[in-house]
Formats: C-alpha cells, sequence, structure tokens
C-alpha cells in the first residue's frame, strides 16, 4: 500500500487484531474530518481502540463515561471564582482534546448529549456567554450500547447526523482471539505504541484528503444513490445533502489510504454503509431489509 497512512493502518493492527476494514473506516473518517459511532456490546475493545488511535497519532486524550447523572458542565467546562483575582477563571472540560471518548454515550440523558451537537459540528463550545475554539485536529469517539440494554436514552437524529460513520467491530475472527487469549494484554502492549504521525501531520493529511478529485460521473453516482433513498416508500425519511456531502468526504478518505488521487465508484461502495446506515430510518419494521444500504448500492448502477 503505497500510502502515507500505511504506519498507521499496521500499528493498529498490531493492537486490535482481525478487523482491518473497521480500521481503515475509523482512519477515513477521522481523515474526512468527521466523528464515529461505535455499536457494540461490552468488551470489543472499543476504548483500546481509542487508546491506540491517539498514541499512534500522537493526539490529546481524554475519556468522558457518560452516565444519566453527567451533566453539560462536566463535559464542556465551568467558571471557577478566585478569591486572590477576585474574578471568574474558566476551567475547560475534557472536550477541549484533540481526541475525545464519549463512552457509552446513550446512558446519559438527552439534554447532556445535545451539548456534544455545538462542539462536534462548529469545532466550538460556548460556554458563559462566551464561545472557544477546539484544538485541532478534533476527533470525536462515542461509544453506543445497543438499544435492548437497560439505562439507555435513544439517540435524537439530529445527534446521530453528526456522526460521520457508524460503525460496529464485532467478534473477531477465531484465529484472531485464539492470538489475543495466547499473547500480552492489549492494553500492555498499548505502552510499547510510539507515535507514527504529529498532529500537524494528520492535519496536512486532511488538506490533502480534501485534494481529492472526484470525476463529474462519480458526482452523478453520488446524487443517484442519494436520489434513490428519497424515493423508496419504505424508507422514513431520505438522505439530507449533508450526507450526501458525508458520502462524498468518506469516498476521498477511502481513495487516499489506497494511494489514489481520484475516487472511484468502489470507495463510495466501501464506506457506503457506515456512512448512511445510521440515516436511514424504516418506515415499518418488514421494510429493513429492502431498505439496507446494500439493497440501495444493489438497486443503483455504477457509470
Amino acid at each position: 500500500m503505497s500510502s502515507p497512512v500505511a504506519p498507521v493502518l499496521h500499528s493498529l493492527n498490531q493492537i486490535i487484531l482481525g478487523k482491518d476494514a473497521q480500521l481503515r473506516l475509523v482512519l477515513a473518517c477521522l481523515l474526512a474530518r468527521g466523528h464515529l459511532l461505535i455499536e457494540d456490546v461490552p468488551g470489543m475493545g472499543k476504548t483500546t481502540l481509542a487508546l491506540a488511535l491517539a498514541r499512534v497519532l500522537g493526539l490529546h486524550f481524554q475519556r468522558v463515561q457518560f452516565t444519566s447523572d453527567l451533566l453539560p458542565a462536566d463535559i464542556i467546562g465551568v467558571s471557577v471564582y478566585e478569591t486572590a483575582t477576585g474574578g471568574f477563571r474558566f476551567v475547560p472540560g475534557p472536550i477541549f482534546s484533540q481526541l475525545v471518548l464519549a463512552d457509552e454515550v446513550n446512558r446519559a440523558s438527552p439534554k447532556t448529549q445535545s451539548a456534544l451537537l455545538e462542539a462536534m459540528e462548529e469545532r466550538q463550545v460556548t460556554a458563559e456567554g462566551e464561545t472557544r475554539a477546539l484544538p485541532e485536529p478534533f476527533f470525536v469517539i462515542a461509544t453506543q450500547n445497543p438499544s435492548y440494554q437497560l439505562g439507555t436514552f435513544p439517540l435524537p437524529e439530529s445527534q446521530l447526523d453528526r456522526f460521520l460513520m457508524r460503525i460496529s467491530l464485532g467478534y473477531p475472527p477465531a484465529e484472531a482471539e485464539r492470538q489475543l487469549l495466547m499473547e500480552r494484554e492489549r492494553r500492555d502492549l498499548l505502552g510499547e505504541l510510539q507515535p507514527v504521525l504529529t498532529p500537524a501531520q494528520l492535519l496536512g493529511l486532511q488538506d490533502q484528503v480534501r485534494a481529492v478529485r472526484t470525476a463529474p460521473a462519480l458526482i452523478d453516482y453520488l446524487l443517484a444513490l442519494v436520489q434513490r433513498t428519497r424515493e423508496l416508500p419504505g424508507l422514513r425519511q431520505g438522505l439530507s445533502p449533508r450526507a450526501g456531502l458525508a458520502l462524498r468526504r468518506a469516498a476521498q478518505a477511502w481513495a487516499f489510504i489506497d494511494g489514489r488521487s481520484g475516487v472511484i465508484p468502489e470507495d463510495v461502495q466501501a464506506v457506503f454503509a457506515a456512512v448512511v446506515g445510521h440515516r436511514l430510518v424504516a418506515a415499518a419494521e418488514r421494510d429493513g431489509a429492502a431498505t439496507s444500504a446494500a439493497a440501495i448500492l444493489a438497486q443503483v448502477a455504477i457509470p
């Protein structure tokens, strides 16, 4: 792979075994300047993945454990009165980090979940009447427990739309799980990871991703996919223009990871399910299979 991010993928694959496709999606999401939602049962390595990514990219990392009593101020920060100066000093919360892990985000109340909205969309937060910029690069990885588990609040559609991608790590292949059991704990190996990129280099790569060419025929293919979701009666609503932009950015990042200067239809297909899966809501349970990402791809011809 003649790609500047190949060393990053190599390092991540030493920690998260047997999940190359998912790791490529994670990296594509970051390069596209998006945010990532991981939905899985506990114990699949979601936190380990976030820690590994922060280490190999040299990013400042903070983890926020979302609970039912978490308040927006616990994320954004608070102003503290100082008797020495007779004034207030703003103490930044964990959101002021380059990589933020919002762990079990759907265990917090909707009010607290919404505290992430401005940060994820505008890359800034407003507290105590003042707007403060967040560091660059800024990447949120949120983990979500399955909705059938106790103590969870469903994420609002507006919050889901802020995530460029949603993925699931799933159970590892048998050989990878055997390797996990025989070798040292993956958390122990994290301490030996060395940065292979700096935050400044990562920002440069994100700029290069924006320059990846999307030919007019490719744009027509994207538009056809988006339009198809708006025509299907089995969907509650079609994809928004923002979803179309997200799909283009993700496809550009996927092409960049493959070392290509232009997007091809296979790049769109590779990221399609991760980008649109959480944005497609079936009108009825029986419509789920017919309106899945795979079914929509099969219905739209490749130019």
